[in-house]
Protein backbone atom coordinates (compact mmCIF):
# COMPACT_ATOMS: atom_id res chain seq x y z
CA UNK A 1 0.00 0.00 0.00
CA UNK A 2 0.97 3.84 -0.71
CA UNK A 3 -0.08 5.63 1.99
CA UNK A 4 1.72 7.21 4.50
CA UNK A 5 2.05 5.91 7.89
CA UNK A 6 2.07 7.79 11.18
CA UNK A 7 5.59 8.75 12.87
CA UNK A 8 4.40 6.54 15.61
CA UNK A 9 4.36 3.57 13.45
CA UNK A 10 6.64 4.61 10.52
CA UNK A 11 7.54 1.00 8.90
CA UNK A 12 5.73 -2.47 8.21
CA UNK A 13 8.08 -4.74 7.90
CA UNK A 14 6.58 -8.02 5.96
CA UNK A 15 9.04 -11.18 7.09
CA UNK A 16 8.57 -14.73 9.06
CA UNK A 17 10.36 -14.26 12.60
CA UNK A 18 9.45 -17.58 13.78
CA UNK A 19 11.64 -21.18 13.01
CA UNK A 20 8.78 -22.65 10.83
CA UNK A 21 7.52 -20.98 7.87
CA UNK A 22 4.08 -21.35 7.04
CA UNK A 23 2.77 -21.62 3.21
CA UNK A 24 0.31 -19.49 2.08
CA UNK A 25 0.15 -17.14 5.36
CA UNK A 26 1.54 -13.55 5.68
CA UNK A 27 3.09 -11.81 8.19
CA UNK A 28 3.42 -8.00 8.62
CA UNK A 29 5.33 -6.14 12.25
CA UNK A 30 6.26 -3.03 13.01
CA UNK A 31 7.65 -1.45 15.73
CA UNK A 32 5.94 1.47 17.26
CA UNK A 33 6.27 4.61 20.03
CA UNK A 34 3.11 5.73 21.70
CA UNK A 35 4.63 9.29 22.62
CA UNK A 36 4.96 9.94 18.73
CA UNK A 37 1.01 9.38 18.78
CA UNK A 38 -0.96 12.54 17.48
CA UNK A 39 -4.93 13.52 17.63
CA UNK A 40 -4.62 12.97 13.67
CA UNK A 41 -3.18 9.14 13.16
CA UNK A 42 -6.31 7.55 13.00
CA UNK A 43 -8.23 9.74 10.59
CA UNK A 44 -4.82 9.87 8.96
CA UNK A 45 -4.51 6.41 7.94
CA UNK A 46 -8.59 6.10 7.66
CA UNK A 47 -8.78 4.18 10.90
CA UNK A 48 -12.22 4.40 13.12
CA UNK A 49 -11.05 3.66 16.63
CA UNK A 50 -13.79 1.94 18.58
CA UNK A 51 -15.26 4.40 21.45
CA UNK A 52 -13.31 2.35 23.71
CA UNK A 53 -10.02 2.86 22.28
CA UNK A 54 -10.86 6.61 21.86
CA UNK A 55 -11.29 6.26 25.52
CA UNK A 56 -8.19 4.71 26.05
CA UNK A 57 -4.67 6.20 26.81
CA UNK A 58 -1.65 7.12 24.41
CA UNK A 59 0.06 3.55 24.94
CA UNK A 60 -3.33 1.52 24.06
CA UNK A 61 -4.36 3.64 20.99
CA UNK A 62 -0.84 3.62 19.32
CA UNK A 63 -0.26 -0.64 19.72
CA UNK A 64 -4.16 -0.89 18.72
CA UNK A 65 -3.36 1.73 15.33
CA UNK A 66 0.42 -0.18 14.73
CA UNK A 67 -2.03 -3.72 15.01
CA UNK A 68 -4.71 -2.49 12.70
CA UNK A 69 -1.76 -1.01 10.38
CA UNK A 70 0.14 -4.66 10.36
CA UNK A 71 -3.51 -6.01 9.87
CA UNK A 72 -4.34 -4.22 7.25
CA UNK A 73 -1.25 -4.49 5.40
CA UNK A 74 -1.54 -8.41 5.81
CA UNK A 75 -4.55 -8.74 3.85
CA UNK A 76 -3.44 -6.39 0.86
CA UNK A 77 -0.27 -8.32 0.47
CA UNK A 78 -2.18 -11.57 0.87
CA UNK A 79 -4.62 -11.08 -1.89
CA UNK A 80 -4.71 -6.81 -2.65
CA UNK A 81 -8.15 -6.07 -0.35
CA UNK A 82 -8.07 -3.39 1.47
CA UNK A 83 -9.79 -3.92 5.18
CA UNK A 84 -9.28 -3.30 8.90
CA UNK A 85 -10.87 -5.49 11.50
CA UNK A 86 -13.24 -4.41 13.79
CA UNK A 87 -13.58 -5.35 17.62
CA UNK A 88 -15.92 -7.64 17.95
CA UNK A 89 -18.41 -8.36 21.39
CA UNK A 90 -16.39 -10.50 22.26
CA UNK A 91 -13.23 -8.11 22.07
CA UNK A 92 -11.39 -10.23 19.44
CA UNK A 93 -10.77 -8.93 16.27
CA UNK A 94 -13.21 -9.33 13.21
CA UNK A 95 -11.50 -10.62 9.80
CA UNK A 96 -13.83 -11.20 6.73
CA UNK A 97 -15.26 -14.61 6.32
CA UNK A 98 -12.94 -16.24 4.10
CA UNK A 99 -9.87 -15.58 5.80
CA UNK A 100 -8.20 -16.15 9.54
CA UNK A 101 -6.12 -13.88 11.49
CA UNK A 102 -4.25 -12.73 14.75
CA UNK A 103 -3.05 -9.85 15.68
CA UNK A 104 -0.78 -9.26 18.92
CA UNK A 105 1.40 -6.10 20.18
CA UNK A 106 4.22 -5.80 23.27
CA UNK A 107 6.40 -2.91 24.58
CA UNK A 108 6.75 -1.44 21.56
CA UNK A 109 6.44 -4.40 18.85
CA UNK A 110 2.71 -5.23 16.77
CA UNK A 111 2.46 -7.96 14.22
CA UNK A 112 -0.59 -9.60 12.73
CA UNK A 113 -0.36 -12.66 10.25
CA UNK A 114 -3.79 -14.02 8.00
CA UNK A 115 -4.27 -16.80 5.76
CA UNK A 116 -7.25 -17.81 3.53
CA UNK A 117 -9.15 -20.09 5.35
CA UNK A 118 -8.87 -23.07 2.31
CA UNK A 119 -5.70 -23.33 3.68
CA UNK A 120 -5.76 -22.66 7.59
CA UNK A 121 -8.67 -22.91 9.94
CA UNK A 122 -7.39 -20.77 12.75
CA UNK A 123 -4.68 -18.82 13.61
CA UNK A 124 -3.24 -17.65 16.82
CA UNK A 125 0.20 -15.08 17.31
CA UNK A 126 1.08 -14.02 20.75
CA UNK A 127 3.92 -12.21 21.54
CA UNK A 128 5.42 -11.19 25.54
CA UNK A 129 8.44 -9.63 27.28
CA UNK A 130 10.08 -12.69 28.91
CA UNK A 131 8.74 -12.45 32.54
CA UNK A 132 11.90 -11.65 35.40
CA UNK A 133 12.75 -14.43 37.41
CA UNK A 134 10.58 -13.31 40.87
CA UNK A 135 7.22 -12.61 38.30
CA UNK A 136 7.31 -15.96 36.73
CA UNK A 137 7.77 -17.58 40.19
CA UNK A 138 4.88 -15.53 41.87
CA UNK A 139 2.67 -16.29 38.41
CA UNK A 140 3.48 -19.77 37.78
CA UNK A 141 0.51 -21.44 39.74
CA UNK A 142 -1.97 -19.40 38.43
CA UNK A 143 -0.58 -20.35 34.83
CA UNK A 144 1.06 -24.03 35.01
CA UNK A 145 -1.47 -27.30 35.90
CA UNK A 146 0.26 -29.47 38.38
CA UNK A 147 1.86 -31.93 35.19
CA UNK A 148 3.76 -28.39 34.14
CA UNK A 149 4.93 -27.39 37.37
CA UNK A 150 6.15 -30.93 38.21
CA UNK A 151 8.02 -30.66 34.64
CA UNK A 152 8.90 -27.36 35.56
CA UNK A 153 10.47 -27.98 38.93
CA UNK A 154 12.33 -31.26 37.21
CA UNK A 155 13.73 -28.65 35.16
CA UNK A 156 17.00 -26.24 35.54
CA UNK A 157 15.75 -23.42 37.57
CA UNK A 158 17.37 -20.82 35.51
CA UNK A 159 15.04 -21.79 32.66
CA UNK A 160 12.16 -21.06 34.72
CA UNK A 161 11.19 -17.96 33.91
CA UNK A 162 11.55 -18.90 29.73
CA UNK A 163 9.24 -21.69 30.56
CA UNK A 164 6.36 -19.95 32.20
CA UNK A 165 6.61 -16.89 29.90
CA UNK A 166 6.38 -19.72 26.90
CA UNK A 167 3.37 -21.13 28.65
CA UNK A 168 1.67 -18.75 29.04
CA UNK A 169 2.30 -16.80 25.46
CA UNK A 170 1.35 -20.76 23.45
CA UNK A 171 -2.10 -21.11 25.83
CA UNK A 172 -2.53 -17.28 24.83
CA UNK A 173 -2.09 -18.44 21.40
CA UNK A 174 -3.57 -22.03 21.58
CA UNK A 175 -6.80 -19.50 22.85
CA UNK A 176 -7.13 -17.07 19.65
CA UNK A 177 -6.70 -19.73 17.34
CA UNK A 178 -8.89 -22.22 18.78
CA UNK A 179 -12.18 -19.77 20.08
CA UNK A 180 -13.02 -18.19 16.14
CA UNK A 181 -13.38 -22.11 15.76
CA UNK A 182 -15.32 -23.60 18.99
CA UNK A 183 -17.02 -20.18 19.95
CA UNK A 184 -16.35 -21.20 23.48
CA UNK A 185 -13.99 -19.50 26.00
CA UNK A 186 -11.21 -21.87 27.93
CA UNK A 187 -8.34 -20.93 30.55
CA UNK A 188 -5.15 -21.44 31.45
CA UNK A 189 -5.80 -24.89 33.27
CA UNK A 190 -7.92 -25.88 30.12
CA UNK A 191 -4.48 -26.70 27.86
CA UNK A 192 -0.93 -28.15 29.30
CA UNK A 193 2.95 -27.61 27.48
CA UNK A 194 3.67 -31.28 26.73
CA UNK A 195 7.08 -30.38 25.12
CA UNK A 196 9.19 -27.66 23.51
CA UNK A 197 12.54 -27.70 22.28
CA UNK A 198 15.32 -24.87 21.50
CA UNK A 199 14.63 -25.08 17.82
CA UNK A 200 11.50 -23.45 18.11
CA UNK A 201 8.88 -26.67 18.56
CA UNK A 202 6.42 -26.66 21.07
CA UNK A 203 3.18 -29.60 21.41
CA UNK A 204 -0.03 -28.82 23.38
CA UNK A 205 -2.63 -30.53 24.60
CA UNK A 206 -6.26 -29.96 25.63
CA UNK A 207 -7.42 -30.39 29.21
CA UNK A 208 -11.13 -29.91 28.31
CA UNK A 209 -13.76 -30.82 25.66
CA UNK A 210 -14.55 -28.48 23.74
CA UNK A 211 -16.33 -29.45 20.87
CA UNK A 212 -16.32 -33.52 18.96
CA UNK A 213 -13.43 -32.97 17.38
CA UNK A 214 -11.48 -30.70 19.63
CA UNK A 215 -11.21 -32.55 22.80
CA UNK A 216 -9.55 -33.23 25.74
CA UNK A 217 -6.58 -34.96 25.14
CA UNK A 218 -5.88 -33.26 21.53
CA UNK A 219 -3.03 -32.41 20.99
CA UNK A 220 -1.67 -29.43 18.67
CA UNK A 221 1.84 -28.28 17.05
CA UNK A 222 3.16 -24.97 18.12
CA UNK A 223 6.19 -22.96 17.54
CA UNK A 224 8.27 -20.08 18.87
CA UNK A 225 11.20 -17.54 19.01
CA UNK A 226 12.92 -15.28 21.54
CA UNK A 227 14.43 -12.18 20.49
CA UNK A 228 15.63 -9.09 22.15
CA UNK A 229 13.66 -9.95 25.23
CA UNK A 230 10.34 -10.73 23.64
CA UNK A 231 8.66 -14.37 22.70
CA UNK A 232 6.58 -14.75 20.21
CA UNK A 233 4.46 -18.12 19.64
CA UNK A 234 2.44 -19.20 17.30
CA UNK A 235 -0.16 -21.86 16.92
CA UNK A 236 -1.95 -22.55 13.30
CA UNK A 237 -4.60 -25.23 12.65
CA UNK A 238 -4.29 -26.33 9.00
CA UNK A 239 -7.75 -26.14 6.82
CA UNK A 240 -7.99 -30.17 6.52
CA UNK A 241 -6.84 -31.38 10.00
CA UNK A 242 -4.50 -34.66 10.34
CA UNK A 243 -6.01 -38.19 11.58
CA UNK A 244 -6.66 -38.19 15.48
Amino acid sequence: MTQTLPPCCPILTTHWPLPHPLANVVLVSGRFDPQQLTDGDFSHCLIEPPASIQRSVAKRQAEFLAGRLCAREAMHQLDGRVHVPSIGDDRAPTWPADLCGSITHSTGWAAALVAHKRHWRGLGLDVEQVMSSERAARLAGEILTAYELQRMAQGPEHQVALRVTLTFSLKEALFKALYPIVLKRFYFEDAELLQWSEDGSARLRLKIDLSEEWHSGKELDAQFSVQDGQLLSLVAIPASPPPL
